[in-house]
């Protein structure tokens, strides 16, 4: 709700307008203009803010320093020429109509800044004393606010008072007052404060909102994913009967002749069940019998592969809704919101969503695990930090592991010997229980140039010999799929 005439007034009469030298203009932000001023002994900046619907002018207290921007837009850049180093004359309020009238004077010349805080068409409309429009925040060529057109006060309040008339008799003559704001100090303090925490409170909604809404999208495609990935695992689940028409051919070599189609068996376990197996026949039946055992370890090895995709999902699932009951808490930080969305790239999602591979927790600590070049290549690119610490098995081609920095804090030994044992895991090394893995922070990895993707040379590494601990891999497992 913008300042009504009477707490305007309020205002006014706390700000010390009058002789008062204008040191500088600047824009915070688009609606919003604040004039640096000084008086002797005094040095203070009044914010004017034209957004509806928290219209209004107050102190600003020395603690808040509203953003400079570096480049000056068309208004201020104009405001600068014209009224910094003038001297304000006078402010007031224009017959409690919402319209501040500041008068400055600079050299032999006055100019006039008209505020008017109105939400529907708040502006602030800079003329000479005839009136004529030299500029204005917001140029409305409907309402003659532009450059070379006429203001006039009176024509602008004449329109509103048969409406404000109209809604005082509609509202039984009841009359403006000034609200009781929360807090202590003066007028200008309290609004200053009220208005902030408003705004504040408001840019926390609209970044929870933000953030819940790209996380419900999240959550929605892992869910399509999980269904996908069991419809996959349900079709792959009679990978076995590959391996027993693989028995049951050459078990009954002896019965087939070159160029049978069909072999009719009877089930070894179960003699009572009867199969139809379909042969090629440009091939011996021993053949067929090979085609049908890799057509097993295929399906064995897919269906591993999807049983472990199921799981990252599902782990990728959980995280997601544990975000999301983060981001639903009333008290929940701004600046966890903001980091939510992916302030400073850490947060920055593929095309696939969240960050490819694997995800772990270790303490406080978030663990990623590239299982190829695609995704070794993806993390690095795009998913961690220079100050993020790299793993890797040395002498064997394995996936990239990536302990997530946290700001103030040092990696401790059991993350380090974590990290390490997932390298281990996800190389070739794993087969030997044990073997050497470099680490060293991500800023210092050097690309090779026209390498494969993916491809880096790490500098100031430092090594490990870790054999490796699968009750530490269980662990870190069962730990994200329990979160």
């Amino acid at each position: 709700m913008s300042l009504n005439w009477r707490e305007i007034d309020a205002v006014l009469e706390e700000i010390p307008f009058e002789n008062a030298l204008i040191r500088d203009v600047y824009q915070p932000s688009p609606p919003q203009l604040v004039l640096e001023l000084y008086r002797p002994g005094l040095r203070f900046r009044v914010l004017f803010a034209f957004a509806n619907p928290d219209c209004r002018l107050h102190l600003l207290s020395p603690d808040r320093r509203p953003a400079k921007p570096a480049k000056a837009q068309r208004f201020v850049s104009f405001l600068r020429a014209h009224i910094r180093g003038g001297r304000i004359v006078a402010a007031e309020q224009i017959d409690g109509e919402r319209i501040v009238r500041i008068e400055v004077k600079k050299a032999d010349r006055t100019i006039l800044l008209w505020c008017r805080l109105w939400a529907s068409a708040a502006n602030m409309i800079v003329t000479d004393p005839a009136g004529n429009i030299l500029d204005a925040l917001y140029r409305r060529p409907k309402r003659g606010e532009v450059s070379g057109g006429t203001y006039s006060s009176e024509r602008d309040t004449a329109a509103t008072r048969a409406g404000s008339a109209a809604e005082g008799a509609a509202a039984g003559g009841k009359r403006f007052s000034i609200r009781e704001l929360p807090g202590s100090g003066s007028f200008n303090e309290r609004v200053e404060r009220y208005y902030f925490d408003l705004e504040a409170e408001r840019s926390r909604t609209r970044l929870q909102s933000s953030v819940l809404a790209r996380l419900r999208r999240e959550e929605n495609r892992l869910i399509a994913s999980v269904q996908n990935l069991e419809k996959r695992l349900e079709r792959q689940q009679d990978y076995d009967t590959f391996k027993r028409w693989g028995d049951l051919i050459l078990s009954n070599l002896h019965t087939l002749e070159p160029g049978q189609r069909w072999l009719t068996a009877s089930d070894i376990d179960d003699p009572q069940r009867t199969w139809d197996i379909e042969l090629d026949p440009a091939i011996p039946p021993a053949r067929n019998a090979e085609l049908y055992y890799r057509r097993y370890r295929k399906a064995k090895a897919g269906l591993e592969r999807l049983r472990e995709e199921q799981r990252r999902v599902r782990r990728q699932l959980e995280q997601v809704r544990r975000r999301m009951r983060e981001a639903e808490d009333e008290e929940v930080d701004p600046q966890s919101l903001q980091h939510q969305l992916g302030s400073g790239g850490r947060q920055r999602q593929d095309k696939q969503g969240l960050a490819p591979g694997l995800s772990f927790t270790s303490g406080r600590f978030t663990i990623l695990v590239g299982r190829n070049v695609r995704e070794n290549d993806a993390l690095l690119r795009r998913h961690v930090r220079g100050n993020d610490t790299w793993l890797h098995t040395r002498d064997y081609p394995g996936g990239y592991v990536f302990i997530r920095s946290i700001p103030g804090q040092s990696i401790p030994l059991d993350t380090l010997l974590d990290g390490a044992n997932l390298a281990l895991q996800y190389s070739k090394a794993k087969g030997s229980a044990q073997g050497d893995v470099f680490y060293t922070q991500v800023k210092y990895l050097k690309r090779v140039k026209n390498a494969k993707p993916g491809l880096v040379i790490p500098t100031q590494e430092k090594n490990l010999h870790v054999k490796l601990d699968r009750a530490r891999i269980r662990r870190m497992q069962q730990h994200d799929i329990l979160q």
